[in-house]
């Protein structure tokens, strides 16, 4: 599992989706801007995170499992039934 690196701090948070309300934006390979990292946190049902480079990768995310994602690493994710999450950023100090 990636991490994010221990001295970046989180400067955003994304308001809970759910499978009506998430972004047609992120069910489709897209990415962060460099130095950003994610961290997606599932508070209900399943979320599939897939990374798609430099291999493709796919990581089933739940309230017991968050995903992390890499600064410019494209990917998407599929909502797997019902679910809620949100994605916080970070960034390591300059």
């Amino acid at each position: 599992m990636k991490e994010i690196p221990v001295k970046a701090q989180a400067y955003k948070k994304t308001p809970e989706f759910n499978e009506d309300t998430i972004p047609a934006g992120l069910l489709k390979a897209h990415q962060t801007k460099e130095g950003t990292w994610g961290k997606i946190n599932v508070s209900e049902g399943e979320l599939l995170y897939r990374i798609l480079e430099p291999v493709v990768e796919e990581i089933v995310l739940s309230p017991d499992k968050f995903g992390v994602v890499e600064p410019t690493v494209l990917h998407e994710v599929t909502p797997l039934g019902k679910v809620s999450f949100h994605v916080e950023f970070f960034r390591e100090p300059l």
